[in-house]
């Protein structure tokens, strides 16, 4: 039986970059979350006119200080400028999980067993807004020649590839704000099924950009009445939750058999987790809306445990999808009422209320915090929350969980579950477990 083990993290999220620097904020309660009142562009690029007015953006600044600034992270600055800042969180973070694993493959055997599964739920929105712009008002000459190579979602995985050499499995997913799961799921089975020996997985977005809030601000589905406190603006299975945040950011992970990693000399100390299980469904329902029972949920983390072979009663910790809105966060707790009624020793946190929405990259990164739940013993908070289940239309008497409210907490956590959704009503769900021999 092959087992897939994590080796390696690398994180770019609005707590910081870098995984330490992310995990740190979080765990201490921080959020990440600002108002685009404070960005240089909002009175000229359109951020005023738009009645939300809450983000999560990654920190600009030296990498010293866990923040990012192009320079850090490429010696020719020339070189960034030919890709999309979502390729360039992308890159940054691979380079972190590669350094992390001590799997920088030099030789042709070493490269063609080593894949790449990257995705991005819309590529670079940057490019296109841009150029579209630059088309309309100026013509054809004004459009990049370096467009269509700078819009396309599998350029993360391509790049990745390209700059290290990766000559085995080279896949993109996009499947909206299931991406970053569905990406890392499908690493899983390519090792599992003797595609590769390695993998590099997870999922990038970098979609902060007048237009894009402006879209989800108009088809309801951010975050208004919170412009004066952005740390609040996220509120997760709260009472008083009405939209999500949206952020950017990227989460890489390096995933390998067992025995490749024990053969070339990975210590089982510095073994992050093993992921025994991968499930995923759809609606078949509604393009935004997950249905209300959240059937589609529970089916997911039903085949993740089922392939698991591990129970309901077994799982500590669920790092759930929850974007604190009315009807996803009602759905996928009806999911976890179906599945985890028994098992009220169960955690579960959304740590969106600590950096936002993510979308393709949301699932990767909540991996990551997963499996640094699973090796601290430490499971974060759900900040912002007050009521759970107190939004008239919520059941109550459904939201009696422990959803780590406001402090993260210290916890043994033997198996835990990460959830991904997405418009198209796909899901996605992982579990993952401390590695044991």
């Amino acid at each position: 039986m092959t087992r897939v083990v994590v080796t390696g993290l690398g994180l770019v999220t609005p707590l910081g970059v870098g995984v330490k620097t992310s995990w740190k904020n979080l765990i201490a309660n921080k959020s990440g979350l600002i108002s685009t009142t404070k960005l240089s562009d909002y009175e000229t690029a359109g951020w005023s006119g738009i009645p939300s007015k809450v983000i999560g953006k990654v920190p600009e600044g030296p990498l010293s200080e866990g923040k990012w600034q192009t320079q850090d992270h490429f010696e020719h600055v020339s070189d960034a400028r030919r890709m999309a800042l979502f390729v360039q969180y992308a890159l940054a973070a691979t380079q972190e999980a590669m350094t992390d694993a001590k799997w920088l493959p030099k030789t042709e055997e070493e490269q063609t067993e080593t894949g790449v599964a990257v995705g991005s739920g819309i590529g670079s929105f940057n490019d296109s807004y841009s150029n579209a712009v630059a088309f309309h008002e100026r013509g054809f000459k004004r459009v990049q020649p370096l467009f269509i190579p700078k819009l396309l979602s599998n350029m993360a995985a391509g790049n990745i590839s390209i700059k290290y050499g990766l000559r085995g499995v080279n896949h993109s997913v996009s499947s909206a704000c299931a991406t970053g799961l569905h990406s890392i799921g499908d690493a899983y089975n390519f090792l599992k099924n003797g595609y590769a020996n390695v993998m590099v997985a997870g999922g990038t977005e970098a979609s902060i950009n007048p237009l894009a809030l402006a879209g989800f601000a108009r088809a309801k589905s951010v975050v208004v009445d919170s412009n004066e406190s952005p740390e609040k603006a996220c509120r997760p299975f709260d009472g008083s939750r009405n939209g999500f945040v949206l952020s950017e950011g990227c989460g890489i992970v390096v995933l390998e058999t067992l025995d490749h990693a024990l053969a070339r000399g990975v210590k089982e100390e510095d073994i992050y987790a093993e992921i025994l299980g991968y499930g995923l469904s759809g609606d078949a329902h509604h393009i935004t809306a997950p249905s209300e029972d959240g059937d589609g949920a529970r089916r997911a983390m039903k085949m993740a445990l089922d392939r698991s072979n591990v129970s309901p009663e077994q799982i500590d910790y669920i790092n759930a999808h929850a974007t604190s809105t009315l009807l996803g966060d009602r759905a996928e707790n009806h999911a976890f009422n179906a599945l985890f009624n028994n098992n009220k020793k169960v955690s579960i946190s959304s740590t969106k209320s600590s950096i936002g929405h993510l979308l393709g990259a949301a699932g990767a990164v909540e991996s990551i915090f997963t499996v640094k739940s699973i090796k601290d013993s430490k499971v974060p908070a759900t900040l912002n929350l007050q009521e759970a289940g107190s939004h008239e239309g919520d059941n109550r008497k459904e939201f009696e969980f422990d959803y780590v409210p406001n402090q993260s907490k210290d916890k043994l956590v033997n198996y835990a579950l990460c959830n991904s959704f997405g418009f198209g009503g796909v899901n996605s769900s992982i579990c993952f477990a401390k590695y044991k021999k």
